[in-house]
């Protein structure tokens, strides 16, 4: 299919909205990681408190996918969507004005920030029900393009904490938010292929499927290695290399624009090669460079370069993993985007967690990417046990036009 087929087939004001509200939902979800050095600094936090501060937001988004993605069904995604945004605007507003005095506020207003990161489980069915079979890798990866926004919060939040203090990063933000919050009342439209909403029972019936497992399980380990290094790298740079927070920021926008921006690129590449070619490769690549980084590199540049070809590898992971979500589950997609999307969190939270952990117990973060190294090891042995199963059932040639 060629661009005009991809363009008359769908809602492009539904796709930019989508794009506009998950890419500033992302923004938000991991704002405490950007911050997190000033933020250690004023709390006086250790390592294992760091890393489960940033790891916070995460696990919240991470579960609250699930609920997210069972008012898709029942509300349908645009009301969702806006439900979702006033939450989160109203938690910022709250940090702004009052603000986070303790440890144990800021876990507290990481559990409000999850509610951006569940906008992961509305804004791709949103996009997703618009179009066919043979766009859904590029639909998705358009729409999937919002994770862009961790790169936002890396490159803006360190030097406007440096410039007007943490706390006041908390307003700054809602600007962007609510113009986004008009722009995406105004252009999102909800599909007319919309599914009549399901009881819980029934949207539990899902699990009960392997394929479903298998789908959350390879997310968990592309989404939740992006996210978690998005959350995480910040600090990283700032203690194994000494670098100051805006520069440490820097560093990791690099890191997260690579990961997003080929997001697109990795669910097109998918729909042309198949998500199964596609994603197995990006595995391997992603646990060949996580192993090279934990060895901790002797300068900056170097564990620059290589956590950008690791985030390469796991953002084309995750065009690739939502090119064949909507082929097994068309019909459920509101719900497995919420559980896939949750899982992809529980590997974010994961992440970001053990690297702390592993660094106050040990002196060193290699332990934290070794084992996340071995999960994509994992990933990879797992697809191909059922690769030949996916391609001569639901994805046989006689089943759906697309690339499996």
């Amino acid at each position: 299919m060629d661009k005009q087929s991809f363009l008359q087939s769908g809602h492009t004001p539904t796709l930019l909205a989508a794009f506009l509200y998950f890419d500033l939902a992302f923004m938000v979800w991991v704002i405490l990681g950007p911050l997190g050095v000033q933020i250690a600094q004023d709390l006086g936090l250790t390592h294992a408190q760091r890393g489960l501060m940033v790891a916070t937001p995460v696990l919240a988004g991470a579960l609250l996918r699930f609920v997210m993605g069972m008012m898709v069904d029942h509300l349908k995604p645009k009301l969702t969507g806006a439900i979702g945004q006033v939450i989160v605007m109203a938690a910022l507003l709250y940090a702004w004005q009052v603000g986070l005095h303790s440890y144990q506020a800021i876990l507290i207003f990481g559990l409000f920030l999850g509610v951006a990161g569940a906008s992961f489980a509305v804004a791709l069915p949103l996009a997703s029900r618009w179009y066919p079979a043979e766009h859904q890798g590029k639909a998705l990866g358009i729409a999937g393009a919002g994770n862009s926004g961790t790169a936002l919060a890396a490159l803006f939040a360190p030097s406007l904490a440096a410039a007007y203090g943490w706390v006041n990063v908390f307003g700054i933000l809602l600007i962007p938010l609510f113009i986004v919050f008009v722009v995406y009342l105004v252009l999102a439209k909800d599909a007319p292929e919309c599914p009549p909403p399901k009881r819980l029972a029934e949207y539990l019936t899902v699990l009960k499927d392997k394929d479903a497992w298998w789908f959350m399980f390879f997310y968990a380990v592309t989404f939740g290695g992006f996210v978690g290094l998005a959350s995480s790298l910040t600090i990283y740079f700032n203690t194994q290399y000494g670098l100051d927070a805006k520069t440490a920021g820097f560093f990791t926008a690099a890191c997260v624009f690579a990961g997003s921006l080929v997001r697109p690129i990795g669910g097109g590449v998918a729909d042309r090669v198949g998500g199964i070619k596609s994603l197995s490769l990006m595995y391997a690549l992603a646990a060949l460079f996580l192993t090279i980084v934990s060895f901790g590199l002797p300068v900056a540049w170097m564990a620059l370069s290589v956590f950008v070809l690791a985030m390469l590898a796991l953002g084309m992971g995750n065009g690739a993993v939502f090119q064949l979500v909507p082929q097994r589950f068309r019909k459920e997609i509101g719900v497995m985007t919420g559980m896939v999307g949750m899982a992809g969190g529980i590997g974010g939270f994961w992440l970001a967690s053990s690297l702390g952990y592993s660094k106050q117990i040990t002196g060193s973060y290699q332990a934290g990417f070794l084992i996340f190294a071995g999960l994509a090891v994992a990933a990879l042995i797992g697809l191909a046990a059922v690769k030949t199963r996916w391609r001569t059932t639901w994805g046989a040639a006689s089943m759906t036009s697309a690339r499996i």
